[in-house]
């Protein structure tokens, strides 16, 4: 094994034996996904670097030109075949043609943005995740097909790669004089906050794992996501609320002359989701639904454990609505599918796909294998697995099976000895001990390191990086076999976790230098509700230190119809209720952009009290008191070390 020094390593023997092995495996694979992913191409994408608002290169076509190397004839032993593969795959980028009025932006972010002619303008599906790419695709697509306004805006989900560029198709002077209509399925305003702010700072902490936001763009650093190339750098979100929300399946709308039948999926992919159907273009936009890869049942960044069950009856649904309608299908990442038999076949595959997880799992829990069991011995049947579109490029068989068992039965898997374990640094001290000190288990690691088992050697070494954070041996041996995994694994956000742990036991932590402040964005923030706000200022109120403090306030957020909170603080955490008139020495007049900079305590108390639209009346200093319980929280946290 190469000494313990903080330089990247090459792939070992061990990995070189198993990458030949999937290369082998996949040798015979067919060449129409190609064919999928570059039909209807009308340009390359363009421009190849993105700019952001502070100047960087917000997103780099030319940054994974590796992949498409003519001299590379067969993918770097540091980088599974498989997942190579969906990288070239995801490395095709441009503006293509779907149907003759059905258009795509691929490559140019991580999802899609789709482009429906109209009568006189644009119907634009899912603007991407920044304003910037978002402009981008725009501006491609009116160069190559003739400059229109865009007349509506489709949220087909709460994710934010399929919102958070809107403010580069549309302004919100348009949308508020009704010049755009802006369309998402009911609950999508809710599930598209909620979730990127009450955990959002973990969230997009772990998400800086799941994405190899700090990885180099190389064949030893992040190759690709799987869903598709990777996330733009600081990227400017907005959310511009709906107009309209679409609440039942067969709802249909006409917009700019097109017919639009919508079908509502929520709990699916994303707590509020829908699938569009085209039926003069005979075509169906399966949303996030369906893509050329097993998705995440559960998010590695974090977030609700998704209902697998519930996703497989909603594909066969969809299935059994459109499919002898249909020509093409069509979604928000990768490429389409054409001809019904072969976009029927694809449906109902992923249907089982799902379908097998969620009952499989159950069936094994209920023979009494604890979700790690499962998730060893759990394997697609062959009809349903040699299709590349079910394999685990983003989620993968280990952890969505665990997803599954975690949303039945929760963390717990019944036996006492795991009911109540020490917490990581002191069961790992106690470990270390055990097994005869740091010395020892290191010297037994680095003979499983020779011998290939990755897996034990992380599990292991851990407990001495938990134990003693400066033994700068066992960091480093820890780093070398996360980056053994992170070569061998399919799935990219595999890779980027192993590869982003790996780095960062080699920096020392110098890394996350740079890092600290707000993770939440102003363009998502701006949109929550004065309810979602006070929900905010609770996670945040640090409960030991508030346990003797008491205040009640009256809230007043003038830009809503002066509507009216009550809320304060009793017994270390935060109660509110609307229409309430508390009798309490503090009122705060505000309008909603400045209660949401109170609530996420972006400036401090006494910028904000500068504000022409934020003002208190009666003990200010009250006030300020509350203010100072506030835990602030900074994104650049350790999770490799305690």
């Amino acid at each position: 094994m190469d000494g313990v020094t903080p330089e990247r390593k090459v792939a070992s023997p061990s990995t070189v034996e198993l990458q030949r092995a999937v290369l082998a495996s996949i040798a015979t694979a067919s060449a129409s996904d190609f064919e999928r992913a570059t039909r209807g191409m009308i340009a390359p994408g363009t421009p190849r670097q993105v700019s952001g608002r502070f100047g960087q290169v917000l997103w780099d076509l030319d940054a994974y030109a590796f992949l498409d190397d003519p001299n590379v004839i067969e993918p770097p032993s540091t980088v599974n075949p498989s997942l190579w593969r969906q990288g070239r795959l995801n490395n095709i980028a441009g503006l293509f043609e779907v149907t003759p009025s059905i258009f795509q932006v691929r490559g140019m972010d991580i999802s899609n943005v789709t482009f429906i002619s109209g009568g006189t303008g644009w119907i634009v599906i899912d603007p991407l995740t920044s304003e910037e790419t978002a402009r981008a695709a725009l501006k491609m697509v009116n160069e190559h097909l003739g400059e229109r306004p865009v007349r509506a805006v489709i949220y087909t989900h709460s994710h934010t790669d399929h919102f958070g560029g809107v403010h580069g198709v549309v302004n919100d002077d348009d949308v508020a004089q009704g010049r755009v209509a802006v369309i998402a399925p009911e609950g999508f305003l809710d599930a598209a906050i909620s979730e990127n702010v009450l955990a959002g700072t973990v969230m997009i902490r772990r998400a800086m794992y799941m994405y190899g936001v700090l990885l180099p763009k190389d064949p030893q650093g992040h190759v690709d996501t799987g869903l598709g190339k990777g996330m733009p750098g600081l990227p400017s979100v907005a959310l511009v609320a709906p107009t309209r929300e679409i609440t039942t399946t067969g709802e249909e709308l006409t917009i700019d002359g097109v017919r639009l039948v919508f079908q509502i999926t929520p709990g699916t992919e994303a707590p509020a989701e829908m699938n569009v159907f085209v039926p003069d273009e005979r075509a169906l936009c399966m949303a996030e639904n369906c893509t050329a890869n097993q998705h995440n049942v559960y998010t590695l960044r974090g977030a609700q454990v998704r209902d697998a069950l519930k996703w497989s009856k909603y594909i066969d649904e969809s299935l059994e609505l459109y499919a002898d309608q249909c020509d093409v299908l069509f979604a928000s990442h990768h490429w389409p599918r054409w001809g019904q038999a072969e976009l029927s076949d694809y449906l109902a595959s992923q249907r089982d796909a799902y379908r097998y997880v969620h009952d499989q799992t159950l069936r094994l829990a209920n023979h009494g294998l604890t979700m790690e069991e499962i998730a060893e011995v759990l394997v697609l049947p062959d009809g349903l697995g040699r299709e590349f579109f079910n394999r685990g490029y983003y989620g993968t068989l280990s952890h969505n099976a665990k997803a599954v068992y975690q949303r039945y039965l929760g963390w717990f898997d019944g036996n006492p000895a795991h009911l109540n374990p020490h917490p990581p640094v002191e069961a790992a001290k106690r470990y270390v001990d055990f097994m005869g000190g740091a010395d020892s288990v290191l010297a037994r690691a680095r003979a499983s390191f020779a011998e290939g088992d990755y897996r034990w050697v992380v599990e292991v070494v851990n407990h001495v990086v938990f134990a003693d954070p400066d033994n700068e041996t066992a960091r480093l041996l820890q780093a070398d076999a996360l980056e053994q995994l992170g070569f061998q694994s399919e799935s990219g956000p595999w890779r980027d976790f192993y590869l982003s742990g790996a780095m960062e036991l080699r920096s020392n932590g110098t890394v996350l230098k740079g890092l600290a402040g707000n993770a939440l964005g102003s363009g998502i923030v701006s949109s929550m509700t004065p309810e979602l706000l006070l929900d905010l200022i609770g996670v945040r109120l640090n409960g030991p230190r508030s346990v003797d403090f008491e205040v009640e306030i009256e809230l007043v957020i003038t830009d809503r119809g002066d509507e009216r909170w009550g809320f304060g603080v009793r017994n270390g955490v935060v109660h509110a209720r609307r229409d309430a008139r508390n009798s309490g020495s503090v009122g705060v007049i505000s309008s909603i952009a400045a209660f949401a900079v109170f609530a996420t305590g972006s400036q401090s108390f006494d910028d904000l009290l500068a504000r022409d639209d934020f003002a208190v009346t009666g003990d200010v200093v009250r006030l300020r008191e509350l203010v100072e319980k506030l835990d602030v929280f900074e994104f650049g946290f350790e999770i490799v070390v305690p």
